[in-house]
């Protein structure tokens, strides 16, 4: 088959992104902390079906940007046009005040420091579980992955100029960003970005699985993207997360590989279904 942009073997990012477990937690975490640049919400938000039916919505980003990891050039193209029409339509300005962009602050999403925050809260994420559920990466791997990261965000129209160069570079800017005063969140964003990464729609007998994906997800946010998000935490949540994440990556290796690794596609469109379930039985996705 024709090789993808990022090939089997040969990319740190296809790596990583292989793991399940990264597939199906980043693009939660991802969510959380874009939000924190109210024009990555507005932009968002006001563009898309993403407050009534987000699930779908981040199911929808999910797979294409699994076809884009995985894919084939041609699959991945036929991705990259229609994404490239979809953002043409999306630019405005912020209706009120979000952190430190006031109202009519304006958005794109060519912006190309806006194109940056979505791969960098992405790359950031996914390399956080990758490290808490299989492994630790290796200096060189950290660069490597964030090369292909720089890449995925130029498939997309990026300016590889605005990207910081090296994984040293990349949490330093990251970290720093994350710290600075225009990081905040509008009233919908806060309540949105809860839904989304403690709300998943699962099947009746999953429930209690997911107690260990919110203390696992939970965990791996940094204090203040949980301080601004108001979600609590304590020693002994800490303790549970730490002791959680070790039994996970000390039972990885047992797995059969077709369970540890692979596409999530069917996981995310069976989230999909069951928030489609609940909207047409009257129950919203996200409760008030």
């Amino acid at each position: 088959m024709e090789e993808g942009y990022f090939p089997r073997g040969r990319s740190v990012l296809r790596r990583v992104q292989g793991e399940r477990a990264v597939g199906l937690m980043y693009g939660q975490r991802a969510l959380l902390i874009g939000a924190l640049d109210a024009r990555n919400y507005v932009g968002t938000a006001e563009h898309s079906r993403y407050r009534d039916q987000p699930f779908r919505r981040l199911v929808a980003t999910a797979k294409m940007f699994e076809t884009v990891f995985f894919g084939s050039r041609a699959e991945a193209d036929r991705v990259l046009a229609a994404v490239e029409r979809m953002h043409g339509r999306v630019h405005g300005e912020l209706p009120a005040d979000g952190g430190a962009f006031p109202a009519g602050t304006p958005y794109s999403a060519f912006e190309p420091e806006l194109m940056l925050w979505t791969v960098a809260v992405a790359a950031d994420s996914s390399a956080r579980f990758y490290e808490l559920l299989v492994r630790r990466m290796e200096r060189d791997e950290l660069d490597r992955y964030w090369a292909d990261w720089v890449r995925f965000g130029e498939l997309f129209g990026m300016p590889r100029e605005v990207a910081p160069v090296g994984w040293d570079d990349f949490r330093e800017w990251f970290d720093g960003r994350l710290a600075g005063a225009e990081m905040g969140l509008t009233e919908e964003a806060r309540h949105v970005g809860r839904g989304v990464a403690f709300r998943i729609p699962v099947p009746r007998v999953e429930s209690p699985l997911m107690e260990v994906h919110h203390l696992i997800l939970l965990g791996s946010l940094p204090p203040r993207v949980r301080e601004l998000y108001g979600l609590g935490w304590d020693v002994a949540r800490e303790v549970a997360f730490r002791a959680t994440a070790r039994a996970i990556r000390a039972g990885r290796p047992l797995s059969p590989r077709r369970l540890a690794r692979g596409r999530n596609t069917g996981r995310y469109d069976r989230t999909a279904r069951i928030e489609a379930e609940r909207i047409e039985a009257g129950r919203p996705p996200i409760p008030l």
